[in-house]
């Protein structure tokens, strides 16, 4: 789903950040300038440019600007999601797009967990296991979280995709998503403007309330 929509828009500069083993170089169909950014280890594929960096400081400014960034399954290990954003939003060029994917904490069977222990699936106490570089999910994240940061550090034309988890995995969970989905049904009949029916149309939909991780797409207009 995310190279397809990457192909989609079809960008001539990339930054895949954290880019790990190189994945992104290795999936695409198309030719592009691909440069990586990681925590502790440089990419192996073939990336134009290759940085190690602690995300936790932004990305680093001496970085040109790009058509698009991209950070799949990077957010939820990040301490200081706004300053990742403000400074993804800096090195994007005008019209560019920020593409991200991260595990959602809305789905039903999430926010069941989360009454009986207190964690979020894939968050758990860390306690004993806190260490520099671990790969440990530190921030959890659900599609108006992400809306929220993301118009706070500029961003427009903010866009929830369908993806092949955004199915329920289990029946009961359709059902215990009704609640939240009448809520924000009522929350869009009630909306005044298209800004605020866009966000709950998109709160309301299955992507948001069902789905195991969230695609996200926005733009620097």
């Amino acid at each position: 789903m995310v190279v397809n929509l990457i192909t989609s828009i079809n960008p001539k500069t990339i930054l895949d950040v954290p880019s790990g083993d190189g994945w992104l170089g290795k999936e695409l169909g198309f030719s592009t300038q691909i440069d990586g950014i990681d925590l502790y280890r440089e990419s192996k594929s073939d990336y134009r440019k290759a940085y190690v960096a602690n995300l936790d400081d932004g990305i680093p400014d001496e970085l040109s600007a790009y058509d698009c960034i991209v950070s799949c399954e990077g957010l939820e290990h990040f301490g200081n999601p706004e300053l990742f954003f403000r400074t993804v939003f800096e090195h994007l060029k005008p019209s560019g797009t920020l593409l991200l994917s991260t595990p959602n904490i809305w789905y039903p069977q999430a926010r069941l967990q989360y009454l009986l222990r207190g964690f979020f699936p894939s968050f758990p106490s860390l306690a004993g296991k806190i260490k520099k570089g671990n790969h440990m999910h530190i921030l959890p994240w659900s599609y108006p979280q992400l809306y929220l940061f993301l118009n706070l550090c500029g961003f427009k034309e903010i866009m929830l995709h369908d993806n092949p988890l955004s199915e329920a995995k289990h029946f009961y969970e359709k059902i215990f998503a009704l609640p939240q989905y009448f809520y924000c049904l009522k929350k869009l009949k009630k909306s005044d403007n298209l800004v605020e029916k866009d966000f709950w149309k998109s709160a309301g939909s299955k992507p948001s309330l069902l789905g195991r991780h969230l695609i996200v797409t926005a733009r620097k207009l």
